[in-house]
């Protein structure tokens, strides 16, 4: 938000406001702005901009004897101008090209060795003394656009005529002028601080000033009769929740042409293009107000409906377009608030007008809009489209719909003033803003607080009498009665709902840098341990320690992803006003997320990696009681690699390893997948027919582990050599080892002995490697011994039976065991399976 301190001054002068609020200087302003109102990102002197032009009259103008376009001109400057080549008469001569360049015209000169205002930020075009055709010319007499002070390039700028000779032009226009840049989020919920009426109530209020608006600036203004022929305008909102209040007028027989110079300057401080008057004026008072204006030629109106001259407010129907004043023409996004003809769109409701309607200097009839839009609504049509305007910045902050009227009504007057326009109808208000909030003249209802409860959270011992004095200083209304104050805001202010809000206030305006420096007392008593947080960082450090690399994806995917990984979207949460198309929904597990990111670290050239995530889950069948949806907390890791690198063995048992390294061990049971759980989100992805359901030893779900479909593989462009599982990551703390994973090894050899025995082709090999296990536990007491799967074979010629090979490893660590030991422990478990399965011991 930029800040004129000249126009800031002079709306206190002009409407008796304040005292000077730039009194204090630029330096010390600058600090109480920053410590009181918001960060200054920079101060900008533009005085520099106009630094040695000065005003001069012209004395005298005859034509160039060697170009017809051109003339000679001598100008007095009242010999202000050093270092110039002077006539006896101490006048200077310049060669100009403007076609308005006459005898006793008042002119801006550039003298040689002046920077011309429009390259000052460029690159800087500085004047010199030079021939044209023949004759001298010392500078140069300047345009509007010259001067940066409109597009006006077909003449010269033309000064009132009461300007003396030799003045500075930049002093005698106020352009020697300090703006202050400051930052907007200051003023995210300050609608008014984005006007010129609320940056000087709040420049006085931080410096102890009393402020008072204009007396034009009041909710219920009293509007001028109809002047003229009368002219008809209806208005009909067909979305009154995006638009709670839309007023407008007629006026006719409107003087369309330049602005006076001093409206152009004041704008072009701003960094505003000056257009027409009408354009600038309803700009100014946006300016000036915050309340942004818009106004439409009313005869392009009327030849753009089939009916009664109309104004509708709706969103747009299929397939519509509209022109727009920057030259393009869209296709608005179905939910935009438009404004239209009954007939067609002609503008794009609190983001820009459109082209077709606008006023240039044909227009004789005017109509004047001064709308409130819903902010969110404007903010996703402006980002839709790519569409950032002055309006568009007022409009999100949220405009207080109480200042329609005063503004339409001040800009009313100003073109009757000024372009001689009538009034041609009565003011059309379509309001549909709460009784009670009309009714009491605030947005919100009074507030009713002590000062013991300010004072309480501020530290400070002001008195009823201070805090008052302090916010009606900035036009709040206080009733007290003893320590109690009811607090009243001001039409403009949309902040204060809370006692807390009111807190805020006053320590702004007293001055956060005035409260007391005491640290407040601290409990030191040592914060309890997070037990999730310290089984993640476990987690994290087992599964990095095995090798693999932690990643961190959105909790937000594409809706793509789901079909993709074969889930359900009805299934997720859908994010209404997604950042992005590819954050549409709430993932309903992670290991889309980890799949979406395999193939680009390919790409990038790692051949072999797994990766892991920790995260959140949502999905819509698990819905608090409160309504809000449950989180769960998962751990998914995936394993790839390709063909050149990949290990021995199927990838499951890869994936498997990883797992393991998370649970103390035999802790783990892992079967087939039920079909009570095969629609499952976190199923999804995975083939069936390799992939286990992980529980524990008691039966309680853990997770899934297993290979990918050949659809998703495909789709996703994995390697054949991928797998991967997800896991519940609280219910891992009844598992994760938390100590060391550390035994001694051994100072006695291991034995080692092979077993195949043969079973029905029916038998799950999971099922008949659990009982070896089991059956082995069982007999070994004091020495260590594992399985190992080490072959499954089939006959061609007796599919009714398969032969799996195991290895038995048996250590002991206090004596060397014998082969009959060994022996012993197989035949036995043999004999238990053989029981158990029939199974035939090869």
């Amino acid at each position: 938000m930029k800040v004129s301190l000249n126009m800031a001054r002079r709306l206190g002068e002009k409407y008796k406001s304040s005292d000077d609020i730039t009194a204090i200087g630029v330096d010390k302003l600058v600090e109480k702005v920053g410590a009181q109102l918001g960060g200054v990102d920079e101060v900008i002197n533009l005085g520099q901009k106009y630094q040695g032009i000065i005003i001069a009259k012209v004395v005298s103008c005859v034509k160039h004897p060697a170009a017809d376009k051109l003339s000679l001109c001598k100008i007095d400057d009242g010999g202000v101008a050093k270092d110039v080549e002077r006539d006896g008469q101490g006048h200077v001569q310049v060669v100009c090209g403007a076609p308005n360049v006459r005898e006793g015209l008042t002119v801006a000169w550039l003298p040689p060795g002046t920077t011309v205002p429009e390259t000052f930020d460029k690159d800087p075009f500085v004047l010199e003394a030079r021939e044209i055709r023949g004759q001298k010319s010392n500078g140069m007499l300047a345009s509007p656009k010259e001067l940066a002070l409109g597009e006006g390039h077909d003449g010269i700028l033309e000064i009132a005529d009461e300007a003396p000779a030799g003045a500075d032009f930049a002093e005698t226009l106020g352009l020697d002028d300090t703006i202050l840049d400051i930052e907007n989020k200051m003023f995210t919920h300050r609608p008014d601080c984005f006007g010129f009426l609320g940056i000087a109530r709040e420049l006085a209020g931080i410096q102890g000033m009393s402020y008072k608006s204009p007396d034009w600036y009041n909710p219920a203004p009293d509007f001028p009769a109809i002047e003229g022929q009368e002219l008809t305008l209806a208005i009909r909102n067909e979305v009154p929740e995006l638009a709670p209040r839309f007023c407008a007028v007629i006026m006719s027989d409107v003087k369309v042409g330049p602005s006076p110079l001093w409206l152009q300057t004041a704008l072009a401080e701003l960094g505003q293009k000056s257009i027409n008057n009408i354009v600038d004026y309803t700009n100014f008072y946006m300016l000036e107000t915050g309340q942004p204006l818009h106004a439409y030629d009313y005869d392009k109106v009327k030849a753009l409906s089939d009916g009664e001259v109309s104004l509708v407010v709706r969103n747009p129907k299929p397939g519509e377009r509209v022109k727009l004043l920057n030259d393009k023409e869209i296709e608005p996004r179905p939910e935009a608030v438009m404004i239209a003809t009954d007939k067609q769109l002609i503008g794009i409701g609190g983001v820009m007008g459109g082209s077709e309607t606008e006023v240039d200097n044909n227009t004789t009839n005017i109509i004047l809009e001064c709308a409130n839009f819903d902010m969110y609504s404007v903010r996703r049509t402006s980002m839709a489209h790519g569409l950032f305007t002055e309006a568009v910045t007022r409009f999100t902050k949220g405009q207080s719909p109480l200042q329609n009227l005063a503004v339409l009504a001040k800009i009313v007057d100003e073109i009757r003033a000024h372009a001689e326009g009538k009034v041609a109808s009565s003011v059309v208000d379509d309001n549909h803003v709460d009784s009670a909030v009309l009714e009491r003249g605030s947005l919100h209802p009074p507030v009713k607080l002590s000062a013991e409860f300010i004072n309480a959270r501020l530290g400070l011992k002001l008195s009823v009498e201070e805090i008052k004095k302090l916010l009606e200083n900035v036009e709040f209304q206080v009733e007290t009665a003893t320590d109690a104050m009811t607090v009243k805001a001001p039409f403009w202010r949309t902040d204060i709902e809370l006692r807390e809000d009111v807190v805020e206030e006053v320590g702004r305006l007293y001055g956060y840098d005035k409260l007391p420096l005491e640290l407040p007392a601290r409990d030191l008593t040592p914060a309890a341990e997070d037990a999730l947080f310290n089984l993640k960082a476990a987690i994290r450090g087992r599964l990095s320690k095995a090798g693999a690399n932690e990643v961190l994806t959105y909790s937000f995917v594409h809706g793509d992803l789901f079909d993709k990984t074969g889930q359900d979207q009805a299934k997720a949460f859908q994010v209404s006003n997604a950042l992005s198309p590819d954050l549409q929904y709430f993932r309903i597990s992670l290991m889309p997320s980890l799949l979406d990111k395999v193939h680009m670290n390919i790409k990038a050239g790692y051949d072999q990696f797994a990766l892991f995530e920790l995260g959140k889950t949502h999905d819509l069948d698990h819905i608090t009681d409160e309504g809000l949806p449950d989180e769960f907390e998962f751990t998914a890791l995936i394993v790839t690699a390709n063909e050149k690198t990949r290990p021995v063995g199927a990838p499951y048992y890869q994936a498997r390893q990883y797992l393991e390294a998370l649970a103390s061990p035999g802790q783990l049971e892992f079967k087939p997948v039920a079909e009570s759980m095969r629609h499952y989100p976190v199923v999804q992805p995975y083939d069936l027919n390799r992939t286990a359901m992980v529980s524990f030893r008691n039966g309680d779900f853990l997770g899934i582990i297993g290979e990918f479909k050949p659809s998703v593989t495909r789709v996703l462009k994995l390697p054949k050599y991928a797998a991967g599982f997800e896991v519940d990551t609280t219910a891992l703390q009844s598992v994760i080892n938390a100590g060391p994973a550390y035994s001694p090894l051994s100072r006695f050899p291991s034995v080692k002995q092979d077993i195949t025995l043969k079973v029905s082709s029916d038998i799950p090999y999971q099922e008949l490697y659990e009982f070896l296990t089991q059956e082995l536990d069982n007999q070994t007491d004091d020495i260590q011994a594992q399985f190992e799967p080490l072959d499954i074979y089939q006959k061609p010629d007796d599919i009714a039976h398969k032969q799996l090979t195991f290895r038995l490893t048996v250590t002991s660590a206090d004596r060397t065991l014998t082969d009959t030991e060994v022996n012993k422990l197989l035949t036995e478990t043999a004999e238990t399976a053989k029981n158990k399965f029939d199974a035939e011991r090869i």
